[in-house]
């Protein structure tokens, strides 16, 4: 069993509130966990307006499929939101 995980760094020029950050990660973290039965949550810069970081993890058999998962949803989190994605740390255990 190999766990797939990813910390993704967004950045939202158009929000200018935590409030409106919040709408914007709160429908992004459930888009990803309907589409992919994943684990997602915001893990960092929470209290910085316009930096969204999104963590994701899945459970796999092999690190090919884990890969293949978290790219997957990688593209979808860039397809699915008007933010930029500046950073992606992929990790395989």
């Amino acid at each position: 069993m190999l766990i797939g995980t990813a910390q993704i760094t967004l950045y939202a020029p158009w929000v200018h509130s935590l409030k409106e950050k919040r709408m914007v990660v709160n429908s992004l973290l459930a888009k990803v966990q309907n589409q992919f039965h994943m684990s997602a949550a915001e893990i960092d810069c929470q209290d910085v307006h316009q930096t969204i970081v999104i963590g994701i993890a899945c459970v796999a058999g092999t690190a090919a499929l884990a890969d293949s998962v978290i790219d997957h949803a990688v593209n979808f989190i860039e397809s699915s939101t008007e933010a930029e994605i500046t950073d992606v740390l992929k990790e395989i255990r």
